[in-house]
């Protein structure tokens, strides 16, 4: 495992958040002389994490060389187990996807499946030319909560093989590979934190609207997963059958919809084909809301964040149908009110929580 000082992975993350900086406005962010600012650089340059590139000439003089991720300084691994497939995502420093492959497979034994997904794993590493030796690390994640102090997940009923034990020493041996386990829905906001949302805003929620409906914290930048690695469990406040059943899940969205005649088989298809104006949408969302909104309202006040975000794998317009609809009460005194958090639809590439997997072993070694 790479071992980088606190203020290396400081320059990183600015560098980062930046795509594209200069030392002295490195500099400008951190508590470090400039002298020490280009030593750092120069290391990680020296290190093939940064690379410098010309910077447009706008007078005369010659301008600072621009600084940047080095995409191929290293790479990250994320496995997202669904009840009936797996996603396999592969992105690079510069925490772009570089490849991601979803494959149906039988998911009820554990070891068979694992055994498939090595075995596709080393026909996509050949697609881009990587082995495993290349890659900083694997990240796991699958629906479902954590049990015990070893991060156990209690996952669906098609994946109980998977539930309930500490996979990690496991897929680490499958793989060879250091692995982190985390959520499917807090993998989705490490995957917004670090190249979606998370340029714009360094608190934020994340609402993971997929077949089941859950989420995550982003607070300074950095994952918070609470004391169990269950916070964002959102759906943990729907107390009776009938909260349950109108919560934001999409899994009851393609019911309302084949009830309605509109055929959509899974939530991929819904993502991909959604259109707003199919008979079952609006229903759907007055159901909803009420629900929704207690989410919106309850964040805006215990956590106070910059954003919360409508992601996992909610078609964008969806999302837009829902934001128009959700207002935070006003409380105001002395004419003035709490300020509100913003409403936005993710911004990350591909499946959200596959990449945030990927994404994992990056931020554990190389950002903040």
């Amino acid at each position: 495992m790479v071992s980088l000082s606190e203020n290396q992975r400081t320059i990183l993350d600015i560098v980062r958040r930046s795509t594209q900086t200069t030392r002295s406005a490195i500099t400008d962010q951190v508590n470090l002389t400039q002298q020490s600012v280009h030593r750092l650089v120069d290391q990680l340059i020296d290190q093939n994490l940064l690379v410098l590139s010309a910077a447009p000439r706008k007078g005369p003089g010659k301008p600072s060389p621009l600084i940047g991720l080095n995409p191929a300084g290293a790479y990250g691994l994320g496995i997202l187990a669904n009840t009936d497939s797996i996603v396999l995502c592969i992105t690079d420093l510069s925490c772009r996807t570089m490849l991601e492959r979803r494959l149906t497979l039988d998911m009820s034994e554990r070891r068979a499946a694992l055994s498939l997904i090595r075995h596709e794993l080393a026909l996509l590493l050949k697609d881009v030319d990587l082995t495993i030796s290349d890659l900083s690390g694997l990240g796991f994640t699958m629906p479902g909560f954590f049990v015990g102090s070893n991060r156990a997940f209690n996952a669906p009923e098609p994946l109980e093989d998977w539930s309930l034990i500490d996979l990690r020493p496991e897929l680490t041996s499958t793989f060879g590979l250091e692995t982190q386990v985390e959520n499917s829905a807090t993998a989705g906001a490490v995957g917004e934190a670090l190249d979606g949302i998370g340029k714009k805003f360094l608190n934020f929620a994340y609402l993971g609207f997929d077949y089941g409906f859950g989420g995550g914290l982003v607070l300074n930048g950095s994952p918070f997963t609470g004391s169990h690695g269950n916070a964002g469990e959102f759906s943990a406040i729907y107390t009776t059958r009938e909260e349950a059943l109108s919560r934001p899940a999409l899994q009851y969205l393609i019911n309302d919809l084949r009830a309605h005649g509109v055929t959509v088989d899974g939530v991929e298809e819904l993502r991909t084909t959604f259109d707003p104006n199919w008979p079952g949408v609006q229903d759907w969302i007055d159901r909803v809301l009420p629900q929704l909104s207690r989410i919106v309202i309850g964040l805006h006040g215990i956590i106070d964040p910059e954003a919360i975000v409508f992601g996992g794998q909610i078609p964008p317009a969806l999302a837009d149908l829902l934001i128009a609809r959700i207002s935070i009460p006003e409380a105001a005194r002395y004419d003035r009110s709490m300020p509100k958090p913003s409403l936005v639809k993710g911004m990350a590439t591909g499946e959200p929580a596959a990449k945030g997997a990927a994404l994992l072993p990056l931020k554990k070694q190389y950002f903040l």
